[in-house]
């Protein structure tokens, strides 16, 4: 297996998590960081022994660079990716790919033309009860599917969107509570429940002064006749656990955890598995589910198959959030495939 040089775009407060995770993966190279601040990029170089850029487009150049990890405000993912897309580098991009779904698909299309690997972020699916979960629900223990619901009730101190001034905006996050914070309960939500067909959401911002939003509440059609809602805010004080609900006609059980997920819940019909409150286990180490997207990508490289969380697979979330703003600006039902 050859190893692969990595370079990270970005050195905010997500890229030692990033670079942890690939320094501790089998083929893999920390090489570089690019920051457009010098005291950031020089920071994050001097702790893990690698070159500092100022201009990511300079790291490009760099030979020994094989891929790139965005770690940047969302609203440069795309054309950062496109960029590094075209030097020949693949690219693996923080949630979301984009703001934008446009975007977001141009990122798709370039990687496929410059022939690399695009992956995106999305490392609670490799949270070992998150797996289990999953195995659950391919296996059709739950029965006929009638609710799947996902809370992000969380809370986010006024300092945090003055301090990071991309957060909030319009134009660097896309929105706030939802596509940010609350976008991995919703990518877990549709993995586990299946593809939506259609959402009518109300959006509000109702604590922070930001341009996005920090209360939503949506409802949910999917495609296989179950129903659900989604709640997902930084605006409620204290900060809840996020927590995935999914009731069938065979039983229940809720996902929970922000961080790192548990079962906290598995109730069947037939008595053969109850479980109720079951901390034990969360099991996995913060940053390992990093680490597990990270040993997908680079075997995803070498052996020339596509990410378990590919481009396309990237954009389900994506779409999703952005179905919710749209039926919140027109006040209206909004049908998936969402045309944007």
């Amino acid at each position: 297996m050859k190893t692969l040089g990595f370079g990270i775009v970005g050195a905010g407060r997500i890229a030692p998590i990033h670079a942890d995770a690939i320094i501790n993966t089998p083929g893999a190279k920390l090489v570089a960081v690019a920051s457009r601040s010098p005291e950031k990029a020089s920071k994050l170089a001097s702790q893990y022994g690698i070159v500092a850029y100022t201009d990511y487009r300079e790291m490009l150049k760099n030979p020994d660079i094989d891929c790139v990890a965005i770690c940047t405000p969302s609203g440069e993912h795309a054309s950062i990716g496109i960029d590094a897309a075209r030097a020949g580098k693949h690219v693996i991009v923080e949630k979301p790919l984009d703001i934008t779904l446009t975007r977001a698909k141009k990122l798709i299309s370039e990687c496929k033309a410059q022939n690399v690997k695009l992956a995106g972020i999305f490392q609670m699916r490799y949270n070992e009860s998150s797996v289990k979960a999953k195995n659950i629900m391919d296996e059709g223990k739950l029965g006929k599917l009638i609710l799947g619901d996902a809370y992000m009730k969380f809370y986010r101190p006024p300092e945090y969107y003055r301090d990071g001034v991309w957060k909030g905006t319009l134009s660097m996050d896309g929105g706030a509570a939802l596509i940010n914070q609350g976008i991995h309960g919703v990518d877990l939500l549709q993995w586990l429940m299946g593809p939506v067909d259609s959402v009518y959401a109300i959006t509000k911002t109702l604590r922070h002064n930001i341009e996005g939003e920090d209360t939503v509440v949506a409802v949910l059609n999917f495609k296989n006749g179950a129903s659900g809602v989604i709640e997902s805010t930084t605006s409620v004080f204290p900060d809840h656990q996020q927590e995935i609900h999914i009731h069938g006609m065979n039983g229940t059980m809720v996902l929970a955890g922000t961080e790192v997920t548990y079962i906290k819940k598995l109730v069947l019909a037939d008595g053969s598995i109850n479980i109720v409150n079951n901390p034990q286990e969360e099991e996995d180490e913060l940053g390992e589910p990093h680490r597990l997207q990270y040993v997908d990508f680079v075997e995803a490289i070498n052996e020339n198959r596509e990410p378990a969380i590919n481009g396309e697979e990237s954009l389900k979330a994506l779409e999703i959030v952005r179905a919710i703003y749209k039926s919140s600006a027109l006040n209206q039902p909004v049908k998936l495939p969402l045309d944007e």
